[in-house]
């Protein structure tokens, strides 16, 4: 196995720049994003991103040998229990934290075959933003956009809702939402808002969600903004009792039904 360090300052530079990442909600000054827990480390492995740093707290080390083993082109670093705890911005951490070099995509390809794009407009909770997009792989999405605004696309919180999903679902952000509407349409993808309950429902024989679509999730307290509002179809999921829903929910609901749609899930 390849050597493996161990930092025990809570001085230490590199632990510094980890703990400004992961309380900014932002990538590292290096460009590296945090992603923490077993599972993160092991959907990372599997979607081949490229992963220099793995920290891992003293008491982890002889549970995760098989996994650590994958990575001998990564710096192994062990910390004692307690500093771990300290840098960790779980509740129960589970004694690892890996660094993963972020995927880069090209807007493009968010359109391959058949585009099926969410778009996130201002939504600020990173658990609503990462459940979103492990939906939009679960549900066939071809790729994601993190309009200006939205909360950061490799957030650490946002990473660990995404349950690995954001390795390898395209993704872009930091568009304003002129550009983005201008971009669907160069791409010929209907755009469709979600809404609160009203006449139309998605599982409405006149919403048709088979071809070029791109469906938007706005801000989870005022919805999607005016300017993508203004060139968008609504679409709303009918209710009983309550007016809306959790934003990560609707957005799982209306990728299942153009999923439906499309023929690749059988009911």
């Amino acid at each position: 196995m390849q050597k493996i360090e161990t930092i025990t300052s809570h001085a230490n530079p590199f632990l510094k720049e980890v703990r400004r990442a992961i309380a900014k909600g932002t990538l590292t000054a290096s460009g590296l994003a945090v992603a923490e827990g077993v599972h993160l480390l092991e959907e990372a492995i599997r979607s081949r991103v490229e992963i220099p740093a793995v920290l891992v707290s003293a008491s982890a080390m002889h549970g995760i040998d098989a996994l650590l083993g994958q990575l001998l082109a990564s710096r192994i670093i062990t910390l004692p229990d307690a500093q771990f705890v300290a840098l960790s911005a779980t509740e129960t951490p589970q004694g690892v934290m890996a660094l993963v070099e972020p995927p880069v995509w090209k807007a493009e390809e968010l359109f391959a075959g058949v585009p099926l794009v969410v778009v996130l407009d201002g939504v600020q909770d990173p658990g609503n933003a990462g459940a979103i997009a492990r939906a939009a792989e679960a549900f066939g999405a071809t790729g994601i956009v993190f309009a200006k605004g939205t909360v950061g696309l490799f957030h650490p919180r946002t990473l660990r809702a995404s349950a690995g999903s954001l390795f390898r679902l395209p993704c872009i952000a930091g568009m304003d939402a002129d550009e983005v509407v201008a971009l669907l349409a160069a791409h010929e993808c209907a755009l469709y808002v979600a809404m609160p309950w009203s006449n139309r429902a998605v599982v409405a024989s006149e919403t048709k969600l088979a071809g070029p679509v791109a469906l938007a999730i706005g801000n989870e307290g005022h919805g999607v903004g005016p300017e993508m509002r203004g060139a968008a179809l609504p679409v709303s999921i009918a209710t009983q009792k309550v007016e809306s829903l959790n934003a990560s929910v609707a957005a799982a609901i209306l990728l299942y039904e153009a999923n439906r749609q499309r023929g690749v899930l059988r009911v």
